[in-house]
């Protein structure tokens, strides 16, 4: 069983920022890529960032610059500090990792989602 538990969204004033973060828990045997998706009212969901075990990442054009992902390997967890916030950031966001529970079985998990509402 593994559970992904999200914090630090909120209302924040454009140009502000947030700090995300994400802990995975249960059994885990090895955390893979993690990653922070978000989906606005009437959009698709969009990868937001995203990070290897190994420290690689990616980012979404509309983040980068201004969003910065990073992880604790020994903690489970994955942060997302997003500065410069403009209105369009505006979503629910949602952690997403692929968890090893044995050496030999690995799946993706999501977290149940945090808003981050910025107003203009």
């Amino acid at each position: 069983q593994v559970q992904l538990v999200e914090s630090g969204g909120g209302l924040v004033q454009a140009g502000g920022s947030l700090r995300l973060s994400c802990a995975a828990s249960g059994t885990i045997f090895k955390t893979n890529a993690m990653g922070w998706y978000r989906q606005a009212p009437g959009k698709q969901r969009e990868l937001v960032a995203r990070i290897t075990s190994s420290g690689n990442t990616n980012y979404a054009i509309s983040v980068k610059g201004r969003f910065t992902i990073s992880r604790d390997n020994a903690k489970n967890t994955v942060y997302l500090q997003m500065n410069s916030l403009k209105p369009e950031d505006t979503a629910v966001y949602y952690c997403n990792a692929e968890i090893w529970t044995i050496a030999t079985i690995s799946d993706d998990y999501w977290g149940q989602g945090t808003q981050v509402t910025v107003s203009s």
